[in-house]
Formats: structure tokens, sequence, C-alpha cells
């Protein structure tokens, strides 16, 4: 009998390691189709770690299936984290939104405080929301809708 220098165990892991390739790229391929939509917001916010000025943005994934946060009037952009997927609320609202936890921050000064905005979850469309940060503590929340830019 031939004795085979190719073990059959190495195999099974070869055949499963391609099917979870197939499967990540297929996920990404998906998510990178999601929903995209733009956005004008009236006032300075904070976003992955990120002071970002007031204006237009659009968000919406790139090729690579990572979620986009894309000034209109610069073109830079910014890739935002995403802690969860969410499920949609009921009733299903009818246009994108931003929800952003307001907080309150003495700094710089210690004299003054100051109205914050972190973003903390982004509805792309009334099934494609994502949590991408969670404020600990009392906060309020405050909305921003936008228009679906889907192709």
């Amino acid at each position: 009998m031939k004795k085979s220098y190719f073990p059959a165990g190495l195999l099974a892991v070869m055949i499963l390691t391609g099917g979870l390739f197939l499967t990540i790229e297929g996920m990404a391929g998906q998510v990178g189709s999601q929903s995209q939509a733009i956005f004008k917001v009236p006032f300075e916010f904070r976003a992955a770690d990120t002071k970002i000025r007031a204006g237009e943005y659009w968000f919406g994934f790139n090729k690579e299936g990572k979620l986009i946060l894309r000034q209109i009037s610069s073109g830079k952009e910014l890739e935002i984290p995403i802690l969860e997927r969410l499920s949609p609320p009921e009733p299903l609202p009818a246009e994108p939104r931003l929800v952003f936890d307001e907080v309150g921050d003495f700094a710089p000064s210690y004299t003054e405080y100051y109205t914050v905005y972190v973003l903390s979850e982004i509805w792309l469309s009334a099934k494609d929301g994502y949590l991408i940060h969670t404020t600990k503590g009392t906060h309020k929340e405050r909305i921003i809708t936008g228009i679906s830019a889907d192709k």
C-alpha cells in the first residue's frame, strides 16, 4: 500500500478554511451593498474618537465593507467602527437618521460647561441600524434625519 504524505485532517482544515473565507467575503459584499444616506448636521460632534465639525455628510459602506462617514464639501473620509447591528424598531421610521448622545463636558477650562454630541447610532434605512458608541450614565438623545442616497 502506498503511503500518503498529505494527511486527511489537513485537507479537512483547508476545505473548512476556504468555506469560512467565502462566507466572510459574502458577508462583506452584503454589508458593502447596504443603504447609504446624506445628513446635514448643524453642530460639531464626535465619532470614532474624532471631533467633526458641523456640515453635510454622506454615510455608507466602502468596497471593503467598512462603514464610512464622508464630508461632502471636502471628500474627507472617516471609518466608523461598528459595535453591533441593531434590530429595527417598531414602527419602522420612514427616513434615515443619526442618533447622538448629548452629554456635558467641562473641558478644557473646567470653568465653562459645554454640550458635546457623540454619534451613537446610524440608521441608513428603516432596517439598517448600527450601534457605534455607548454612553454610560445620564444623557439625552438628539436625532437628525437625513435623506436616502441609494442608487
